[in-house]
């Protein structure tokens, strides 16, 4: 199976069109030969038409070209009707997403309103109480066959109205029956989307895309690869789009760089017709994130001509469809850090950064340099030609690819680890972000995004045992960046992570404040991770990676959970952040914060 032409040379895929709204009076064309398509989500209650139509605006007005809204019931989908009324009236023509959960009802009337309807597998007509048990085929079929039943009448009116569809299929709401047999994996996921694609092509109807989001960027980029594989396989006419987007990013710098490293990663191969950037911000700074992101990937990209040192039948230099780390041997990197083998990826930094940060650093600290570039025992090779097996000592030697080559940094170290490959070497790898240094100064907003898309996709590939990151010019900030990539990319914790949803209609509190006020309380505790959802609509398993999660369970009520199970429920939320530092506490993962002495 491949999921792109090559891991070397950038070549978009060739996806079919699908319109969305009337293309001639602001509508959309996903698909095709037509740009990536920006979206976001409003965050306001449905039923509150002005707050909505105001929102809406407001993402217009920056350049959203979709705008989801969410339909939790029967009134919500028909409020929509009053939303829409009201946009067309002031002129605003911007194609509108219905999201449904669970309500097939609520999608029968939505499809009545709006120009798209986004509908999730694992919880649309399938059932999710965590139970386990085993199908037999004849079981596994007659529960297709009442799922069939139920989608078949959305995918009817959707075509007569020439409306368009996304299954949205979530890491974290996998039915009891996919679950059952796939696993929570990112298998289940696509075999979970393919049969609700299977009932729209039974009646003729290809007016959708498909959607794999998880809030581990790993996880979201195995799932789209193997996706794009499996469509393949099903034939030519299969080719429907893709929308990209990690859930339950986060806010600030986290969540930009685990949307970078997860959307970027895929725009870079070639994948993705829309994208969203899912932060627990206000929806239009989503969208800034957007096109700094889609303004990079040409750069990030683009080969120089001719680029006849790549191989004429390229064979992939990692696995990937399961996320395997490269094996390494052991090696010194410093007098203070070895890297390689079983080692954490360290993070490397510049003489001259070392000399800003170095007095600043307190024994204790986390977050400090490992290994000084300059000092390095280190081997840089020109991946674009053809490496000898003398020229490299041994295996425990740590390689990297010379400054100036003139390629993008994903593929010149894709083509280093294929040169490696092929001389059965095994040497650990210094990645760096960028591969010519010092000829410009970049916004730090900039050198984020390039910094974790380049980064992030090797590390996601399974490549690297150390890193350097000098397109952030600030010595502290290249510093930090690199320990955040690693933290986003699931290679190291050196602080609290957090998972929080973006908000929308559903939340039963308010994201932005919460979220803020639990991390004052919890953000120091190292290698603990948080699940902070207003609802728990795309269900517990979205948090299977989180030690703990907040999450709304009714207006003012918050219920608790430990992992994937709840603990304590309808906690009063003026209690609730208490309470939920007492959970921490009773399962041995609470320290005290560290007074620092006032000077």
């Amino acid at each position: 199976m491949r999921y792109c032409d090559s891991p070397y040379l950038f070549h978009r895929r060739a996806s079919r069109e699908v319109i969305v709204g009337d293309p001639a009076r602001g509508g959309v064309i996903m698909g095709g030969n037509h740009p990536v398509v920006r979206q976001s989500m409003l965050t306001c209650d449905t039923m509150d038409t002005a707050e909505s139509v105001k929102q809406t605006l407001e993402l217009v007005a920056v350049g959203c070209q979709i705008v989801r809204i969410t339909a939790p019931t029967v009134k919500d989908a028909a409020n929509l009707k009053n939303i829409v009324a009201e946009l067309r009236a002031r002129g605003c023509f911007v194609p509108i997403v219905a999201d449904i959960h669970f309500k097939p009802d609520a999608a029968m009337e939505a499809a009545n309103w709006v120009e798209m309807v986004r509908i999730n597998p694992g919880n649309y007509a399938d059932s999710k109480k965590f139970a386990v048990k085993e199908y037999t085929d004849d079981a596994y079929t007659a529960e297709l066959g009442r799922i069939e039943e139920k989608f078949t009448p959305l995918v009817l009116k959707l075509k007569e109205l020439k409306r368009a569809l996304r299954i949205g299929t979530n890491h974290g709401s996998l039915s009891d029956r996919i679950m059952n047999r796939y696993g929570d994996t990112p298998l289940g996921m696509v075999e979970s989307a393919l049969e609700f694609a299977r009932i729209c092509r039974k009646h003729d109807f290809h007016n959708f895309k498909f959607s794999m989001k998880s809030s581990n960027p790993k996880v979201m980029i195995e799932c789209y690869r193997l996706l794009t594989a499996r469509l393949a396989q099903e034939g030519p006419d299969w080719n429907y789009p893709l929308h990209l987007g990690v859930t339950e990013a986060g806010e600030g710098e986290d969540g930009r760089i685990k949307s970078a490293i997860g959307i970027g990663s895929l725009l870079c191969d070639g994948l993705g017709d829309t994208i969203r950037v899912s932060l627990t911000e206000d929806s239009p700074r989503e969208i800034e994130v957007c096109n700094d992101l889609l303004a990079q990937i040409p750069s990030l990209t683009q080969l120089p001509s001719p680029n006849s040192h790549l191989p004429s039948a390229p064979t992939f230099p990692f696995d990937p469809f399961h996320f395997e780390r490269r094996a390494t041997p052991e090696t010194e990197l410093s007098d203070t850090a070895k890297c390689g083998g079983e080692q954490t990826v360290r993070v490397v930094v510049t003489r001259a950064t070392f000399d800003k940060v170095a007095p600043k650093v307190r024994p204790k600290d986390d977050v400090k340099p490992e290994g000084i570039y300059e000092d390095l025992n280190l081997l840089e090779l020109d991946p674009t030609q053809e490496l000898r097996i003398e020229d490299i000592n041994c295996d425990t030697q740590l390689v990297t690819v010379k400054d100036g080559v003139n390629l993008p940094p994903i593929t010149a170290f894709r083509l280093l680890v294929a040169q490696l490959n092929r001389l059965g070497r095994r040497n650990p790898i210094l990645l760096k972000d960028c591969l010519s240094f010092g000829s410009s100064v970049l916004e730090p907003k900039i050198a984020l995004l390039r910094a974790a898309v380049n980064i992030g996709s090797l590390l996601a590939d399974g490549i690297g045992d150390a890193i350097l990151v000098r397109g952030e010019s600030g010595a502290g900030m290249s510093l930090r960046l690199a320990y955040n990539i690693l933290q986003a990319a699931g290679c190291r914790s050196f602080k609290t992570d957090y998972v929080a949803c973006p908000s929308c209609g559903r939340t039963l509190f308010n994201l932005q404040t919460v979220t803020a006020r639990i991390k004052t309380r919890t953000e120091h505790l190292k290698g603990v991770k948080i699940a902070i959802m207003g609802c728990i609509v795309n269900g517990p398993g979205e948090m299977a990676d989180a030690d703990f999660g907040y999450v709304g369970g009714a207006p003012g009520k918050i219920n608790l959970y430990v992992g994937k199970t709840p603990i304590k429920f309808n906690i009063p939320e003026a209690d609730a952040v208490d309470r939920l530092v007492d959970l921490i506490r009773e399962h041995g993962k609470w320290v005290e914060p560290e007074v620092v002495p006032a000077i």
